[in-house]
């Protein structure tokens, strides 16, 4: 067990690793910024699922999570828009409208870590989706591509999701206590259609599964179908 009850704290250690080399990425443009910040996701959802399952959450686990989601999932995208926005205009200023991305992320992490009525809901979009929505604006279609490279298109972009980072509204999280469907059905309607969506246009559903995950936390809050 001495061994085992590291194996959270790896995972997130993982997360912190993908965020430093997703920024150094961008100052090499050898890969793609999103890579890293999917794979960052990927350890940011196990390392949770990890110390659920091995029964040794920690304090410092929490804020380590959070240390790394800052780096992963507020610094890496806030520099990534600033080099997309820098790149499309020829405004000097424009461009420090990203620093909202990690300002956001920041209060919406300290948020998060103070709040103990966030452990089966998010209040606010999570850093993580906030994330993905953005690494994955590249790979969107050709059709909509040019339009929301546009400077302005992303400064809108960067300042609603950092609202929505903090804005009161209650989305569902994908946390598994059990996997029978009566507790569960919004979460596994929202991984189908998500996984329909991935297969039938890759990296580039992305954005609108992000969409769709607020869409559907929304709804389900109007309809009164709770989640556990």
């Amino acid at each position: 067990m001495s061994v085992l009850r590291h194996i959270p704290n790896a995972l997130t250690c993982a997360n912190l690793v993908c965020g430093c080399l997703g920024i150094i990425s961008l100052f090499t443009n050898k890969i793609e910024p999103a890579y890293f910040i999917w794979a960052a996701c990927v350890f940011d959802f196990f390392d949770g699922f990890a110390a659920r399952l091995l029964k040794v959450s920690s304090p410092i686990g929490k804020e380590l999570d959070s240390l790394a989601d800052m780096v992963s999932f507020g610094v890496l995208p806030a520099i990534a828009m600033y080099t997309w926005i820098g790149t499309s205009t020829t405004n000097q200023y424009l461009p420090f409208v990203a620093i909202f991305i990690a300002v956001f992320s920041a209060l919406r992490l300290a948020k998060f870590n103070i709040d103990e009525n966030q452990s089966d809901s998010f209040i606010g979009v999570p850093t993580p989706a906030n994330a993905l929505f953005i690494s994955a604006l590249p790979f969107l279609p050709k059709s909509l591509y040019a339009q929301v490279y546009s400077p302005y298109a992303l400064v809108v972009i960067t300042l609603l999701f950092s609202y929505l980072l903090v804005a009161p509204l209650k989305l569902f999280a994908l946390k598994f206590k059990n996997f029978g469907w009566a507790d569960n059905q919004l979460r596994f309607t929202f991984l189908a259609i998500s996984v329909l969506l991935l297969a039938l246009f890759q990296a580039g559903a992305i954005p609108f599964i992000i969409l769709f995950y607020i869409g559907i936390s929304l709804g389900s809050r109007l309809a009164g179908v709770e989640t556990k």
